[in-house]
């Protein structure tokens, strides 16, 4: 297997200066490195930094993935925009992580699948501008992107039976936020990522109450920012004209969302055997109407053929030597169309012998061709898939 791995950092609340830059630069010459971003990608050797390192003195954001099955993703953030204490309920051994660094805390979130070769049907450059958004989402107390993580560490159970000792069976889940039944697109991109299951998403977000639509409302926002102070609104100004455009969103959003925002009912806590016994219980009733819907599916089909299916066996019955002799022409050629030709006009004798009760004359001609052609492997091949 051919050696892949990708390497992307973002700053966003502040652009890294020339200094920071050089320093950077310093870890990788190859590096596609701006104010705001470094982009390197491998296909054989490492990179010489250490990211938890960049993304607590750079950077704001990491994406990292490889085609032996890792994915990983980074995301630094204010602990006074996402407190700690929240963050703990949602962590899970290395697939659900975080840590503190100054003033800020970040969150690792990791998903590894080594069941083979990985060739990538999708661009890594796209993936960390889809999920980024997340960030800001968190800032402003939408814990959904927690959650999502959270499940995701869980749900790699089902993948690999050692990741978790049974005790897990009857670990709770955490706070359950509103609105897992409507992600955003970055929280979509975040459980794509992170490899999480469509079922037991659905089962978890059975518990979830609607997300209030009327949160962000622009009326509610306008009326809000009018009743700042005067003075607080020009700081935030020169914050902005500083270039802290993007912070000072993440703080007036949490701000907002914090007071305005309705209380909600905490629904009940389940354990993770429950949410993937319901997991694997929705998974098998969606198969099993699948399964039902395509038996269905094939008797109307096979109920709209049989007429002119008859008809042509009826055709076949009044000269079915010369379709026989028809077949040994065909296999004579030696050519891959003739066979398959030759399969289909064999598959109607059959069909014709089963009606006409002439099963046993049918398998000896054709044990007698098979012999015949025995050193032609692909025709054996043909004979063998459509059961002659």
């Amino acid at each position: 297997m051919s050696e892949y791995q990708y390497y992307e950092f973002l700053a966003i609340d502040r652009p890294l200066d020339d200094d920071e830059q050089a320093e950077v630069r310093s870890l990788s010459t190859r590096a596609r490195i701006t104010s705001s971003s470094f982009v390197n990608e491998y296909h054989w050797g490492d990179f010489k930094g250490d990211p938890r390192s960049l993304i607590e003195h750079y950077y704001d954001a990491h994406l990292y993935v490889a085609n032996w099955g890792t994915h990983r993703v980074m995301l630094r953030l204010p602990c006074d925009l996402l407190d700690p204490d929240v963050v703990e309920d949602y962590c899970v051994g290395d697939e659900a992580s975080a840590w503190l660094t100054d003033e800020f805390i970040v969150l690792d979130f990791t998903s590894e699948d080594h069941a083979g070769e990985f060739d990538f049907d999708y661009d890594p450059e796209t993936l960390l501008s889809a999920i980024v958004g997340v960030r800001t989402e968190l800032a402003a107390g939408d814990l959904r992107p927690l959650y999502l993580a959270w499940l995701a560490a869980y749900g790699v159970w089902e993948r690999d039976e050692d990741v978790f000792d049974r005790d897990a069976d009857d670990d709770l889940e955490p706070p359950v936020p509103p609105g897992l039944g409507r992600l955003t697109a970055a929280q979509r991109a975040l459980a794509d990522f992170l490899r999480l299951d469509d079922d037991l998403l659905t089962t978890a977000a059975q518990a979830s109450p609607p997300l209030e639509e009327t949160a962000d409302n622009p009326g509610d926002l306008a009326a809000w920012v009018t009743h700042l102070p005067v003075s607080e609104k020009n700081r935030l100004l020169v914050r902005v004209l500083s270039g802290e455009t993007t912070r000072v969103r993440m703080d007036l959003l949490h701000r907002f969302r914090g007071e305005a925002a309705p209380a909600i009912p905490t629904p009940a806590r389940r354990t993770v055997a429950d949410l993937l016994d319901a997991a694997a219980r929705l998974r098998a009733d969606r198969e099993r109407r699948l399964a039902l819907q395509r038996v269905e599916d094939e008797a109307r089909q096979e109920q709209a053929f049989a007429p002119a299916r008859d008809r042509r066996l009826d055709k076949l019955a009044k000269d079915e030597d010369t379709a026989w002799s028809r077949v040994d022409t065909l296999l004579a050629t030696r050519k891959p169309a003739d066979y398959d030709a030759a399969v289909t006009l064999l598959t109607d004798l059959q069909a014709l012998a089963e009606r006409e009760d002439h099963d046993d004359a049918f398998t000896s001609r054709t044990l007698a061709l098979r012999q015949a052609h025995a050193r032609k492997p692909s025709l054996i091949e043909r004979f063998n898939r459509a059961g002659i």
